[in-house]
């Protein structure tokens, strides 16, 4: 059972008020049993390699919580707590059997609080994402399937029917929440001939439905005709300015004025469905606008007569979420001077965004961004691409990463937790290419043969943004490399003799001169100067041990000393 030990009541009054709140560290919940008497609240974080969990139950009893290889206590990795006559007590433990589950000599638990109210206990804890011990189970991508139990009193003892599982992907995790008025609307192409084009981007203005009050679209799902020729789309929110629907080649003078993003879709990712407290906003006093369906055709065998209808299924409701949510493209610049050289093992580029100067474009009482989710964008040279977030100069966190990029499958991916992103700060994002198996230059453009370093930011509450990104200073890097106007730099480049020291000596220089940051909406535009700042990717600590609290350093001290004797 473990030693039940004494906690001062101020230490339980800071508990009960710490987490009083909704809490944006664990944006992800989910009923356990159908008569919502169990519930998880979970958030994580994959760069630092931490999962925390809020686990309630009605009962003034313990309660346990675990993770079963097949959904019963054999193999199971369990914790069990509760709040007894004499204070909390909090046990990482394992079962062999259907027997009462045994403590574990290696505690990977932290109890980060432990209350009962009103006939319900509730337990806060974070472990690693990784196993930890021969008698921890690792936490996947794959769903995994949770066990739980409870008693009535304080003595740990047989559950008997107060017991349940369910098997839930808790890294990869999307809800799938019906509201009670749930409709959808499509935005697609219509019996669009696929041009025989290596690489072609097409683009619809198009009317979504107009509604009287505003709604929220809580949910969007691709709908692809063509799997092997859509590679990515996604759709704008357009100007005022436009009124007339039209159809043509994107970036051009017809269409480039719709610049908001509202969603992103990429090869090989799935349905998104938003977070519980945010909805992207349609109708009311974003009524009766136009959007730009932008659809990038990859055709490779360059096929003649292909017809596609594809695009996105948005669902959508009229009760309310609690914030606005909004698309940001931040990144390297899509613009042709750039160029990644062959033969290169791992060469990197650099998109800078320097939110300081968002109050340049956009107009009102500002406020921070709340980014919940991300999708990382490149072409067929990405291996990694990474976000770093910068604060007063100094590296504060890595927002996002995928260290093995597959561009075969790019997904918007749930953080694991809300970060804030307040006005000033700065993120960089970083893509690493290989190129060894090219003879020729990779020019930064739309093509899939081209290469791109984007990540497009999930947040809230929304602004009237469209873009947040920088490229370098195409006049700075020409002198740099001793070119003396554009067509010689062009010509210059291809007949470089790549090598490793050239390479790097040409990436360097990337990474040294000015950057032209850019802040844009789809009215005002503003650039200024910027540095790449040195990012640094810091491993996490393997496995977590002892205890955490949010509190004092005194008061951390004190449940820290009354963990370890729990647990001996």
């Amino acid at each position: 059972m473990g030693i039940l030990f004494p906690v001062l009541p101020m230490v339980l009054l800071l508990v009960q008020l710490s987490w009083a709140q909704e809490d944006p560290l664990l944006p992800f919940s989910e009923h356990l049993d159908p008569s919502h008497k169990v519930r998880l609240k979970w958030g994580f974080d994959e760069i630092q390699g931490t999962i925390s969990f809020e686990f309630s139950i009605n009962t003034s009893g313990w309660i346990g919580f675990g993770f079963s290889p097949k959904g019963g206590m054999t193999g199971a990795d369990i914790v069990i707590g509760g709040v007894g006559p004499k204070g909390i007590y909090f046990t990482d433990r394992h079962a062999d059997g259907t027997s009462m589950p045994v403590v574990d000599q290696k505690q990977n638990y932290k109890c980060l609080s432990l209350t009962e109210s009103d006939g319900t206990t509730i337990m806060k804890f974070q472990r690693s994402i990784e196993a930890c011990d021969e008698n921890d189970l690792p936490i996947t991508t794959l769903p995994i399937k949770l066990i739980y139990a409870y008693g009535q009193t304080d003595d740990i003892a047989y559950h008997s029917t107060q017991r349940g599982t369910k098997e839930v992907n808790l890294l990869r995790y999307m809800p799938r929440v019906t509201a009670p008025d749930s409709k959808f609307f499509n935005m697609t192409m219509v019996n669009f001939k696929v041009p025989a084009n290596r690489t072609y981007y097409h683009c619809k203005i198009l009317r979504a439905p107009t509604f009287d009050q505003k709604q929220h679209i809580y949910r969007i799902e691709p709908f692809i005709q063509n799997v092997d020729l859509v590679h990515h789309m996604l759709l704008y929110r357009c100007p005022p300015s436009v009124t007339v629907p039209s159809e043509a080649e994107c970036y051009t003078e017809t269409n480039e004025k719709c610049v908001e993003v509202v969603s992103v879709w990429g090869v090989g990712g799935g349905a998104f469905e938003f977070p519980e407290v945010a909805g992207l906003p349609i109708g009311g006093n974003v009524g009766n606008i136009l959007y730009r369906l932008e659809v990038h055709y990859n055709n490779p065998k360059q096929m003649a007569g292909r017809v596609d209808n594809s695009g996105l299924r948005f669902y959508y409701t009229s009760k309310l979420r609690q914030h606005d949510a909004a698309v940001l493209m931040t990144g390297l610049g899509v613009f042709p001077g750039y160029a990644i050289p062959p033969k290169a093992k791992s060469f990197l580029t650099y998109g800078l965004c320097d939110t300081a100067y968002i109050s340049k474009v956009v107009s009102g009482t500002l406020q921070d961004l709340q980014v919940f989710s991300v999708m990382l964008h490149t072409h067929l040279a990405g291996r990694k691409v990474r976000v770093g977030h910068f604060r007063e100069g100094k590296q504060i966190d890595l927002l996002a990463a995928d260290e093995n990029y597959n561009f075969e499958f790019q997904e918007v991916v749930n953080l694991g937790k809300t970060k804030t992103v307040k006005l000033g700060d700065k993120l960089l994002v970083e893509c690493t290419y290989n190129t060894e198996s090219r003879s020729t230059l990779t020019w930064g453009g739309l093509s899939t043969l081209d290469e791109m370093c984007l990540a497009f930011l999930y947040y809230y509450p929304a602004m009237s943004l469209s873009v947040c990104e920088s490229f370098p200073d195409h006049r700075v890097l020409q002198s740099e490399m001793g070119s003396t106007d554009a067509n010689d730099w062009v010509l210059m480049m291809y007949k470089k003799n790549w090598n490793d020291s050239t390479i790097n000596q040409y990436q360097q220089t990337l990474k040294r001169i000015n950057q032209v940051v850019i802040v844009a909406n789809s009215n005002n535009f503003y650039n200024t100067i910027g540095t790449i700042p040195d990012l640094k990717v810091n491993t996490p600590a393997p496995c977590i041990s002892g205890c955490a609290t949010k509190f004092l350093a005194w008061i951390s001290l004190l449940l820290c000393l009354a963990m370890q004797w729990a647990s001996v």
